[in-house]
């Protein structure tokens, strides 16, 4: 069984173009022909499809098989890439979508409903991952937080008696000198002990 996969909406970020011209955007999986996306002519526009355009499908999908897909930029040197990944019909949700964002680079929804059925899932693989990363990063920052309150107690302490150090240092010197003082009187006579000899 195929399932087609359609193209339901798409924004480009950034465009690689030397010159300032419109971009030829186009979505290509591995061994499969272009397929050109004329009405994606600017950045930051969110263009939304029906799925019916002459263009669509982008690929179909067969079996629990994933292809290596992505979304590129024809230029006049060379091709450049927007992203490519792994397209699975695992990725897509319950209600058929799949999300795909590229950092400054583009975010586009793609469409199979019968990818579902294909994926083999009853929950929606973006259901799950978030649970777990919220506990990740909660177990992240319990951590830091304990580290974080160990060191400032340790610089505290550190730096408590490295000022009681000081300070004995300090008084040791200033005895120090009164007692050298004290003798050097003593040995000159001219000491406040020396007029009652």
């Amino acid at each position: 069984m195929a399932a087609d996969v359609t193209l339901d909406s798409m924004e480009i970020f950034n465009t690689h173009e030397w010159i300032l011209s419109k971009p030829a955007v186009y979505f290509q999986c591995k061994g499969e022909d272009k397929i050109m996306l004329p009405d994606v002519k600017a950045k930051n526009v969110l263009y939304t499809f029906k799925g019916e355009e002459s263009w669509q499908p982008l690929t179909q999908i067969h079996d629990k098989k994933c292809k290596r897909c992505g979304v590129y930029e024809k230029d006049a040197l060379k091709t450049d890439e927007f992203d490519e990944w792994e397209l699975c019909p695992s990725d897509f949700t319950s209600d058929g979508k799949y999300f795909h964002f590229k950092d400054t680079e583009f975010n586009a929804t793609f469409l199979c409903p019968d990818c579902v059925s294909l994926g083999g899932q009853d929950e929606p693989k973006t259901n799950t991952k978030p649970e777990s990363n919220q506990l990740h990063w909660a177990i992240i920052a319990a951590i830091t937080v304990v580290v974080s309150a160990v060191f400032i107690a340790g610089l505290v302490s550190i730096c408590k008696y490295w000022q009681k150090r000081k300070r004995q240092q300090q008084q040791a010197r200033f005895l120090k000198l009164f007692e050298e003082t004290d003798d050097v009187e003593d040995e000159l006579g001219i000491g406040p002990l020396s007029h009652a000899i």
